[in-house]
């Protein structure tokens, strides 16, 4: 089910504030009531190819006492696309809704 949305929801993941990929995989486990538990190997390709498409940027950072990290954000275009994203995965949801919900029948 998740196939066609992860990029998405990284993106609504983003949508607080820029975060490092470990804090990106926990923001969505904890905002999905643990529903997605990505690992790494999903999340990680999804964050370079966003960045690749203008959809994130990134920076690298070192805390005072810790490891490098790679810093994601959105872009003026990421947001746009999330915004684009939101609208279409209502419109789809409404339609599997009306289907799956018992809504009016088809064909109409």
């Amino acid at each position: 089910m998740l196939k066609g949305h992860l990029d998405a929801i990284v993106l609504a993941a983003l949508e607080a504030g820029p975060a490092h990929g470990y804090a990106i995989i926990e923001a969505i486990k904890t905002r999905s009531s643990s529903t997605f538990d990505l690992p790494e190997g999903t999340v990680y390709p999804a964050l370079h190819r966003l960045e690749q498409a203008g959809l994130l940027a990134s920076t690298w950072t070192t805390p005072a006492g810790g490891r490098r990290r790679r810093i994601y954000s959105l872009t003026k275009a990421g947001v746009a696309a999330l915004a684009d994203r939101r609208k279409a995965w209502g419109r789809f949801s409404h339609a599997v809704d009306m289907l799956l919900g018992g809504g009016r029948a088809w064909p109409a």
